[in-house]
């Protein structure tokens, strides 16, 4: 009796914890559901592998769960893994057809993937189902446009206008797809119909750069100030306004118009800084001269206004650059860096310009200083044994590429010009043998490197050895750059000390007549060398005048070879 009683018990207690037979379903279900909601918690906490892993679960526990696979999809896409989000998203799109997300979401990854096609026709359903979703139409033009059917993304923005009405957004859009179709016209007089039953600001500055085009300067205005009425602050605008100034020659209120557009704290930096910018670089020394007090002052209220900001001082830097006043730019390019330590490109922009302006020691100090804080950047060094050539202190230069060639052994281009600059400073001391083994092992790095084959091949034929061995390179670089006269003349000069005169002339000829020889005393010389091999003298010493008209010492000997020719002549009784 005792053993039965207990059965019974044992039963009832089972039979309230567990669900009867016909609500296991229902069980599963919960348990998805929970799962699930844990899975989205951590799918919002970007751990990623663990929602998958409670999604997998899931599915196997419940494999027509349409939320189990939409947000494995959503996983499979964070995780890079663009199939499984497109086939999860597909079957969770086939278990719910009609969920507006699931078929967005699926159309997003296939953007992604760049199935464009898939895409849009997902997103046109989309419409038909749900035609009150305004963006979704904007999706579709965007889509048309990127496949070529302009006519089709118009025909989506008037499709906007019929269901939502017009907008700044439509008017833009429509005009912006006009002009794409060529039908300029077309779309300004639909902005000027837009605007008449519409206030905005952006409509009435492209009405405004329009007339200004047109120099009908008076309307321009108008319309720029209309637009400012509604918007003070708008930039386009502002900037439109004081253009008009510019073109009518009034350039007090021009500048005026600049000076409020500077000092106004509602515009963004980044637009002071762009126009900035343009202006800078639209001028010519005649303007820096007319408006230089002016240009100063719109500079200075920036700088004054935003004294730490980087763009600011790069901008300040490269007007007073553009000036000419060297001093004030490498001040802002310094302080600039200094407010900045750790901006790589602050560094670089102050080693730029004392490149620039050929600060050959401070070059060279600030170069070495930014190599060390970013040991990464093997460029700092390149700055650093450029100063350090321009000082001549060619050694140096060496022992800079050594440290680089250390720093960026598997960088080709870093390699192919340290050993490049080694050969070149190395023949400089006199040291022709490591200067030659170092430009074979940038020709092992690019044998076509035209700037190597040259140099190796002129040195080679000033030494007058292994004349095969120039000739072969001096050819190659004349076949890579037949314009290049530097590199016509290596050649034409080692056919010459083979004793080819005749084929030399033409290489010269081309170099002095077509490429710019002719402002190069070294090349006329050697013309005129080879024209005097082919005794063809009154040409030759019309070519050795002009060498020694532009000569600045470059060739040392060359007034007494010239009278050495002369002397030879008149032994010859020419």
């Amino acid at each position: 009796m005792r053993k039965l009683f207990s059965s019974i018990i044992f039963c009832a207690v089972v039979s309230c914890i567990l669900p009867p037979v016909a609500d296991a379903q229902d069980f599963k279900e919960k348990f998805a559901e929970n799962q699930i909601i844990t899975a989205v918690n951590l799918y919002d906490e970007n751990r990623f592998e663990e929602a998958a892993a409670v999604l997998r679960e899931v599915l196997k526990t419940v494999p027509d769960n349409d939320a189990a696979h939409f947000y494995m999809g959503l996983v499979g896409f964070c995780l890079n893994d663009i199939e499984t989000a497109e086939n999860e998203l597909r079957e969770a799109v086939r278990l719910d057809p009609k969920n507006f997300w699931y078929r967005f979401r699926l159309a997003m990854v296939y953007s992604s993937a760049g199935k464009e096609e898939l895409t849009l026709s997902i997103f046109e359903d989309l419409v038909k189902d749900f035609p009150d979703k305004y963006d979704l139409y904007y999706s579709m033009a965007e889509l048309y446009q990127r496949q070529g059917q302009p006519e089709k993304a118009l025909e989506t923005i008037d499709q906007i206008e019929t269901v939502f009405g017009s907008s700044d957004m439509t008017a833009l859009a429509k005009f912006d797809l006009l002009r794409k179709l060529g039908r300029e016209n077309e779309g300004y007089e639909y902005l000027e119909d837009f605007n008449s039953k519409y206030s905005s600001v952006q409509v009435l500055s492209i009405l405004g750069d329009r007339q200004l085009s047109m120099y009908n300067d008076s309307l321009a205005l108008a319309l720029y100030n209309e637009a400012l009425d509604i918007e003070p602050s708008y930039a386009p605008a502002l900037l439109g306004k004081a253009e008009t100034y510019r073109i009518t020659r009034d350039y007090q209120k021009y500048f005026g118009e600049l000076y409020d557009f500077m000092e106004n704290d509602d515009i963004a930096l980044d637009g002071k800084c762009s126009y900035l910018n343009v202006l800078i670089r639209s001028m010519d020394q005649y303007f820096f001269k007319s408006f230089g007090p002016q240009m100063d002052s719109l500079v200075s209220i920036c700088t004054e206004k935003y004294p730490e900001d980087s763009t600011v001082l790069t901008t300040a830097g490269i007007y007073y650059y553009a000036k000419g006043d060297s001093v004030r730019a490498e001040d802002f390019f310094r302080k600039n860096a200094e407010t900045w330590p750790q901006s790589i490109s602050a560094a670089a922009s102050y080693v730029e310009i004392l490149m620039y302006v050929h600060d050959w020691d401070a070059l060279v100090d600030e170069a070495l200083k930014a190599a060390g804080k970013f040991p990464s950047e093997p460029a700092f060094l390149e700055y650093a044994s450029l100063g350090e050539y321009n000082r001549g202190n060619y050694g140096q230069v060496v022992e800079i590429c050594e440290k680089v060639l250390s720093m960026a052994p598997e960088d080709s281009a870093t390699v192919l010009n340290a050993y490049t600059t080694m050969g070149d400073m190395y023949y400089k001391l006199g040291e022709k043998k490591k200067a030659f083994k170092a430009y074979d092992k940038a020709l092992a790095v690019n044998p076509d490197y035209v700037p190597v084959l040259n140099n190796y091949a002129y040195f080679l034929s000033k030494e007058k050895k292994q004349l095969k061995k120039a000739y072969a390179m001096s050819k190659r670089t004349v076949e890579l750059e037949p314009d290049n006269s530097t590199y016509l003349d290596t050649f034409g000069w080692i056919l010459y000390l083979q004793g080819k005169a005749l084929e030399a002339k033409p290489f010269f000829k081309n170099a002095v007549m077509l490429y710019g020889g002719k402002e190069s005393p070294v090349i006329l010389d050697h013309y005129a060398e080879v024209l005097f091999a082919l005794k063809e003298y009154d040409l030759a010493f019309l070519y050795w005048n002009q060498a020694k008209a532009i000569n600045n010492g470059e060739i040392g000997d060359l007034e007494s070879r010239i009278s050495q020719r002369k002397n030879e002549m008149k032994k010859a009784g020419r």
